[in-house]
């Protein structure tokens, strides 16, 4: 069986996020998915499969970190698709059925994908005690999306400082269900993005996650109120990075950006 490791939300090898891959025909049980993500160890190891035709949705999808199942996951929705797409399993938009629900991914002329994604609900909270210390910067906000993705969004006064952050991920593990994303307005726009962010995600494994779609679902909405544009384009990243091109439609948030094939090889178990 064929697996391939696709770096998502980058147009070059070695940056954006990767993302092991694998077709299937149907899902094997739950304990070789995750024996497998752990063998891959990357911040997410896709699964899929096709579904019979004329049904909502083309191919059935999950997500495995090293260490636990996850409800939602652009990155490696991304490299999936882009999977897809580069060997003619399909043509036009491909629709996955996941636990978040049907997502759509469609391949644009100019050789980008754009996903369909439910956009994350924002609640304000007051900052939870210890988060600061934990990220060893001041917080200026915090919102809570935790009846979608599970994560604290969390602004900082400017990019540098959140470029600059080592926090204390075992501190952080404690502070939400699924991670802590810190975020700030871009300090030069005119550099081709409107906002910096980074994501931590300790609680199902992750340390950091370089480029983190399923992130931008809150962090499209968070930065439309502020700057009052419903196309924006964030970068995420500490030591890789990547670029992920947002629209904002209601209740779905659109997620665009490029991916790139760096391995492939065959699994023999």
């Amino acid at each position: 069986m064929r697996i391939r490791i696709v770096d998502a939300f980058t147009d070059r090898p070695f940056a954006g996020n990767p993302a092991g891959v694998l077709l299937l025909d149907s899902f094997p049980d739950d304990h070789w998915l995750q024996k497998v993500a752990a063998e891959v160890n990357l911040s997410e190891t896709a699964f899929a499969h096709p579904l019979p035709a004329g049904g909502e949705a083309d191919w059935a999808l999950r997500w495995f970190t090293p260490t636990a199942e996850v409800d939602m996951c652009g990155h490696a929705t991304l490299a999936t698709a882009h999977v897809i797409n580069s060997i003619e399993r399909a043509e036009g938009t491909v629709r996955f059925a996941a636990r978040c629900g049907i997502l759509g991914a469609t391949a644009e002329p100019d050789g980008t994908i754009t996903m369909d994604f439910p956009t994350s609900s924002l609640t304000p909270v007051p900052v939870p005690e210890g988060l600061a210390k934990a990220l060893g910067a001041e917080v200026v906000s915090v919102h809570d999306t935790s009846a979608h993705i599970g994560d604290l969004v969390v602004e900082l006064n400017d990019e540098e400082t959140v470029r600059g952050l080592a926090p204390d991920h075992a501190a952080l593990k404690k502070l939400s269900d699924r991670g802590v994303i810190v975020t700030a307005a871009a300090e030069q726009p005119d550099r081709g993005y409107d906002f910096v962010s980074r994501g931590f995600f300790p609680a199902v494994g992750i340390d950091e996650d370089p480029v983190t779609g399923s992130a931008h679902t809150a962090l499209a909405p968070f930065w439309q109120a502020r700057f009052g544009r419903e196309d924006l384009t964030g970068f995420q990243g500490g030591a890789r990075t990547g670029f992920v091109r947002t629209r904002l439609r209601g209740d779905r948030t659109l997620l665009n950006g490029h991916a790139v094939t760096v391995i492939e090889g065959d699994l023999r178990v």
